[in-house]
């Protein structure tokens, strides 16, 4: 198996609604996304698939050492073998790779953040740099295309905390700022409990319509001329703020299951948001 098969493979097993935004893109930018796409996983099954905090940092440990090999063009892992080659063509910074350790790290030495503030930090390092990255793939002319790409990754990741409430409180971390909860009188112990209440659909209403605010935020910021090369990070936005949509109709019952999309209703949206263009 060849490192881009390697890299295919681990995509398309995640059934992430990002490999559906992947499949309309040019084949040499569609290497280096998965390639990424790839290394994001990698690391963080490193600390959500370990048995104890020790394990899970030994392995990115041994990730910042294997980044470290690759950019000495010494690469041992099919995974950072597939990314080589796309570091230069792409301008990607080797400092984001580290960022996005750096966040799974936080999640080994945090499971509370008093306030936004605090939890802007984490989504930065956890999804804001990752937009910085996928939008040099897709291709940027403007620099201001580096301020939507960082917006819409903390947009995607208040989706994605709002969507595991319950999966993330099962491994004993709550996202959700503390003192909002306060604001709501919703405790931990409710959200550890899985206790669906009137005051926590307030609370996730609030959540909800902040992330709301951020895809907007994120969209105003797309300079027009790099509208057409950013058509997969829109194809992305489609799908998740669909998803955000659904998981308000259902009333957030996020405490208890995982509330998803179909395969066939996200290729139909990525479909649509290319066409469109």
């Amino acid at each position: 198996m060849s490192p881009d098969e390697y890299c295919q493979q681990k995509a398309a097993q995640s059934g992430s609604s990002f490999y559906y935004s992947f499949l309309f893109l040019p084949a040499e930018r569609r290497k280096a996304i998965t390639a990424l796409y790839a290394f994001c996983r990698e690391v963080d099954d490193a600390v959500d698939e370990s048995s104890d905090d020790m394990l899970a940092r030994t392995k990115l440990a041994w990730w910042r050492k294997e980044l470290q090999a690759m950019l000495e063009n010494a690469p041992t892992h099919p995974v950072t073998k597939a990314l080589l080659p796309h570091m230069a063509t792409y301008q990607l910074q080797s400092e984001h790779l580290f960022a996005i350790i750096d966040g799974m790290e936080m999640d080994l030495n945090q499971t509370r953040y008093l306030d936004f503030t605090g939890l802007q930090k984490y989504c930065w390092h956890a999804a804001g740099v990752v937009g910085i990255l996928s939008a040099s793939i897709f291709g940027i002319t403007n620099p201001k295309t580096r301020e939507f790409a960082e917006k819409l990754g903390l947009a995607f990741q208040m989706t994605n905390i709002i969507r595991d409430v319950g999966e993330d409180a099962r491994k004993g971390r709550i996202y959700l700022p503390v003192n909002e909860l306060q604001e709501f009188k919703v405790t931990a112990a409710d959200i550890l409990n899985a206790k669906h209440s009137p005051q926590f659909e307030a609370l996730m209403q609030f959540q909800y319509e902040r992330a709301q605010k951020l895809y907007d935020e994120a969209l105003a910021l797309l300079p027009a001329e790099d509208r057409r090369a950013q058509r997969t990070s829109l194809i992305m936005s489609s799908i998740y703020r669909t998803l955000l949509i659904e998981i308000q109709r259902d009333h957030f019952q996020v405490l208890n299951q995982r509330i998803s999309l179909t395969p066939i209703r996200k290729l139909w949206l990525a479909w649509k948001t290319y066409v469109r263009g």
